[in-house]
């Protein structure tokens, strides 16, 4: 079978290529937040991935994936920007944000989707020191790794009471409805964030 079809034979396939689902959960946690990482849990909770690996793996991505743009911010500022004006102002008031409230923005600027990418960099143009920034960062990777994918765990955990093995159709139907509401969710956040 070249695709899966269903649940049950998309979750074979992952405990088939677990390190190959491993790199992409690395590089997923680095780049982006939220979906993958829920559904993530949920194949934990289904025995295709380990839920500690599965932890570690996107602590050590999501941690990662912000110094290297933290980084990036740091040696080239905005300059690289300017063919984006509107991006370059977010970061730019995003930096200016995160010297006076960078402990509350490392903590929870994984959650909001789209706003990741800009806080990394903004951090880096901002006044924070490295040593401030690694420390935080290291801490809030790893709360945000423990509660994604304890999340999409306890989703299994739950979708499990309600489905059996001959309707793993609405399993999968109730897990993209909750990637759904998730993604919903998130969108609100990044606006309420951008009015602020």
């Amino acid at each position: 079978m070249l695709f899966p079809t269903d649940l049950t034979s998309f979750l074979e396939l992952i405990r088939q290529h677990g390190d190959a689902a491993y790199s992409l959960m690395f590089a997923w946690a680095a780049s982006h937040s939220l979906l993958l990482t829920v559904f993530a849990g949920y194949a934990a909770h289904a025995g295709a991935l380990s839920f500690g690996t599965l932890i570690m793996v996107c602590w050590v991505g999501s941690f990662a994936g912000d110094v290297i743009r933290f980084w990036i911010g740091r040696r080239f500022g905005t300059r690289w920007l300017g063919s984006f004006p509107r991006l370059e102002r977010a970061v730019q008031t995003t930096a200016r944000l995160a010297d006076r409230h960078y402990v509350w923005m490392i903590l929870f600027h994984r959650y909001p989707h789209g706003i990741r990418g800009v806080a990394g960099i903004a951090y880096g143009i901002s006044q924070l020191p490295w040593s401030t920034f690694l420390a935080l960062n290291f801490a809030a990777a790893g709360l945000w790794s423990c509660a994604i994918v304890s999340v999409g765990y306890a989703f299994g955990q739950v979708s499990e009471k309600v489905m059996s093995d001959a309707s793993s159709g609405l399993g999968f139907a109730m897990l993209v409805a909750f990637l759904g509401v998730s993604w919903i969710v998130s969108r609100k956040l990044e606006r309420a964030v951008e009015q602020t």
